[in-house]
């Protein structure tokens, strides 16, 4: 049996010079297509679970109309679908409030248009099931559908395909147009379909759930591109028939002329609940023994008044209505009968809310039973009860002892292997409403725990169970969540405050080994004010982009990043800084405010490196940048030099590093830690006792840039002009220094390494440019001038 083709692969990416050839029958997740279809199935990749005939226990909501029931409302809709399109409008929005049968009247609508062959396709949003929840497949599924509903429609669907290799690329409205709406006219209006439209009546698409998608300016694109079209053709015989809870992004754009409105609640009748709860009631006393022997010796139950007020108690909602019944009936743990539950529900206060939290109490004494449940209303798919269990560390017997009594709002597949799910989606409402659900209210932070126990599974040695791959499918964005949310809402994790330094440690673990691991690392969590992206960093480190994803592909749990490029690589939770600035808590990965000093220096040589570039536009501004950055992790690295004695050993392992010719990359941190010491004014660094340890560092700095100098093979790097008057005519005309009494011998080889940088720079002169050259020897009122201003500097520092 062919899978579903999986929602990763990009749609129509094998598009090109595509025939479709004779008929044979294959079965598709239990759906007989031929293989003109099964070609469309692999160019459109269809959500094939999303329609009315979908397994509905598996792929919720399972509603439909209790026979007798809802006869009105369908038959009102009916007789609008098959009126003139002269006469009516081309859209029906059926609206409601939650758990009034919406779904149900979808289903029976999508069967009897199906049976009389005027169904074109259905689409059944559910929310948090993946793509059924988004706008993503939405277009190429009811495409799929109206080729196997109208074969002569399919001819037009592949053209459009070949015509355009990259509509997958475009925006829903265009992908409609060219999948659904342009075939379908086309096909509508040829052949022998055009007759049999008159004859039998406008075809039917049912979208139902609309509230359910996620991407709410895609459904508003979809609804304005639909009227669009059936302005401008009025007479297309195709009706669309849609149903939603009155939500703001959905009613702002129905609520005109060309769509007819019907509310729900004006449908709701009485006589229909009565009618379900008593067919309910009957089908349980032959079903249950204990309520049958009840019966044969007190009569009737329950009697006529309890059901009556039962009835009147429960409205006109069928979600509440099942719901409650199944309270009733369902055993639980507390030996309680149905006949004593019953008076309880008959003084239960009106609405689901109540009704949750009294189902909810059965099993919140249990182990696992918080965890449980927020995983049920957080998860973006899910999961069968071996996923719950391998996704929560815990036993399958744990989650199925908490399920068990909560059967009247969540429906337990009948193995462990297929998905539980809610019996209608308010219940995740209800257990994200503060306000509403109390003592059982999942708070959004618990996203980072589920977050947490994905990573823990990215790494399982059985790469194909439900959880592994949703931690593989979903992780990230439960990183997305977390991070959206206000630093007060995400809170700390008290919870699990130990397994916090495994989580991290584990994930940074995966990318140690790669190259510059640390220096990406540093320049994330270090690049204040401001956040840092991916082009910055590989550009501040000298590396190429591929090189910094991949390190932080590894990272996601922690590092997000919308988007690979110049998106902001954001740190998810502070708990991560935290832990990477305690070497107590980080050990090889902590990251040491002293890589300030190399960020500055690295900025530093961004900014020259722009200076150098034979394309200057854009320089100012970004060279502004750079050298602000520069001044600031420089002012970061003061700070912090006087505080920490090691950093000079830092720093000093860092000068031994081998000079090298081609690339300055280690000696820019030092030629600006150099000119830091002259340019501030206030600054006492190198001059009072505690930070004196800084010049024999920067004799062996300034040394190794004299060095790398008297090596380049490349003297005209150091000569462009704007490079020669910020180096040479301005800092690093460094040949003035004077000893000045501090500490003599270092003082004097600082002097010595000083006047080889001074040579190195005079001999680059005199050879490439002859002009700078006849400056530098004939100018001895400029070093005058220098040496005045740096004397009394240096005095400024004494005093």
């Amino acid at each position: 049996m062919a899978e579903s083709p999986p929602a990763h692969v990009e749609i129509f990416s094998n598009a090109h010079n595509t025939r479709i050839g004779e008929q044979t029958n294959y079965i598709v997740n239990g759906n007989y297509i031929s293989n003109q279809q099964a070609t469309l199935v692999h160019l459109l990749q269809p959500i094939l679970d999303a329609s009315h005939t979908r397994d509905r226990e598996n792929s919720p909501p399972n509603s439909a109309c209790f026979p007798g029931t809802r006869t009105d409302v369908i038959r009102t809709i009916v007789a609008w679908v098959d009126s003139w399109l002269l006469w009516n409008t081309h859209v029906l929005w059926l609206y409601g409030y939650v758990g009034c049968g919406k779904s149900a009247i979808a289903l029976a609508i999508a069967l009897i248009f199906e049976e009389r062959k005027r169904l074109v396709g259905s689409f059944f949003f559910f929310r948090n099931t993946g793509d059924r929840s988004r706008m993503t497949r939405f277009a190429t599924t009811l495409a799929f559908q109206l080729a196997a509903a109208i074969p002569e429609a399919a001819p037009f669907i592949e053209k459009a395909i070949n015509a355009n290799p990259g509509l997958s690329q475009l925006n829903l409205a265009a992908q409609l147009r060219h999948l659904v709406y342009e075939p379908f006219k086309a096909a509508a209006w040829s052949g022998p379909l055009r007759w049999t439209t008159h004859l039998r009546g406008p075809f039917l698409i049912v979208i139902d759930g609309l509230d359910e998608c996620e991407d709410h300016k895609d459904v508003q694109a979809f609804i304005a591109d639909m009227l669009d079209f059936f302005k401008k053709n009025p007479l297309v015989p195709l009706r669309f028939f849609i149903t939603s809870r009155v939500e703001e992004h959905i009613q702002s754009c129905l609520e005109k002329d060309q769509v007819r409105l019907e509310n729900l609640v004006n449908h709701c009748s009485r006589d229909d609940i009565d009618t379900f709860m008593s067919a309910c009631f009957e089908a349980e006393i032959e079903r249950n023994p204990v309520i049958k022997a009840y019966t044969r010796n007190h009569g009737d139950w329950p009697a006529k008044e309890d059901k009556d007020q039962l009835v009147d108690h429960i409205g006109g909602s069928f979600i509440f209505a099942s719901a409650l019944f199944k309270y009733i009936v369902d055993p639980t743990d507390d030996q309680s009968t149905p006949m004593d539950r019953l008076p309880h529900t008959l003084n239960m206060n009106p609405g689901l809310d109540i009704l949750y939290a009294k189902t909810l109490s059965r099993s919140k004494s249990f182990p696992h039973f918080s965890d449980i449940i927020s995983t049920l209303a957080l998860t973006f798919e899910p999961l069968p009860i071996i996923g719950i269990a391998e996704l929560l560390g815990i036993e399958a017997f744990e989650v199925v002892r908490v399920l068990l009594n909560l059967q009247a709002i969540i429906h337990i597949p009948g193995t462990d292997d297929l998905p539980v799910t809610m019996c209608h989606t308010s219940l995740r409402d209800f257990l994200t409403t503060e306000n509403r659900s109390g003592c059982f209210f999942t708070p959004p932070s618990y996203h980072f725990y589920l977050l947490y126990r994905c990573s823990t599974l990215h790494d399982s040695q059985r790469p194909d169970t439900a959880a592994v791959l949703y931690s593989i499918r979903h992780g990230a964005k439960h990183v997305e969540q977390f991070i959206q949310l206000p630093a007060a809402a995400q809170g700390p994790f008290p919870r699990f405050p130990q397994t916090l330094d495994t989580l991290y440690t584990h994930i940074f673990a995966k990318s140690e080994n790669h190259f510059r691991f640390s220096d990406i690392i540093s320049s994330i969590l270090l690049r204040e004010p401001g956040l840092i992206s991916i082009a910055e960093i590989s550009a501040l480190l000298g590396m190429e982009t591929f090189e910094v994803v991949r390190v932080l592909v590894n990272l996601r749990p922690v590092v997000y990043v919308q988007e690979y490029g110049h998106s902001p690589v954001i740190v998810c939770h502070r708990s991560v800084r935290k832990f990477l600035t305690t070497e107590s808590r980080s050990g090889r990965f902590f990251v040491s405010p002293s890589y300030h000093f190399r960020l500055s220096g690295n900025y530093f040589s961004l900014n020259l490196e722009r200076l150098l570039s034979p394309t200057p536009s854009s320089l100012n501004a970004i060279s502004s940048q750079w050298c602000n950055r520069s001044h600031w992790h420089w002012r970061e690295f003061l700070k912090v030099i006087s505080q920490n004695p090691t950093i000079y050993n830092e720093l000093d392992q860092l000068a031994d590093l081998p000079p090298q010719t081609s690339s300055y990359w280690h000696i820019f941190p030092f030629i600006r830690l150099f000119l830091g010491v002259f340019e501030d004014p206030g600054s006492t660094l190198g001059v009072d006792s505690e930070t004196q340890q800084i010049w024999p560092v920067l004799t062996k700095c300034i040394g190794c840039l004299a060095l790398a100098l008297e090596g380049d093979h490349a003297p005209d790097r150091w000569l462009h002009y704007s490079f020669n008057k910020l180096m040479v005519f301005g800092y690093v005309k460094i040949g003035l220094v004077r000893p000045l009494g501090i500490l003599h011998e270092q003082s004097m080889a600082l002097q010595h390494n000083v006047r080889r940088v001074e040579a190195a720079i005079r001999a680059k002169v005199v050879t490439c440019i002859p002009s700078y050259a006849f400056y530098l020897t004939q100018s001895p009122s400029y070093d005058a001038v220098f040496q005045q201003r740096f004397e009394a500097f240096m005095g400024s520092k004494r005093r």
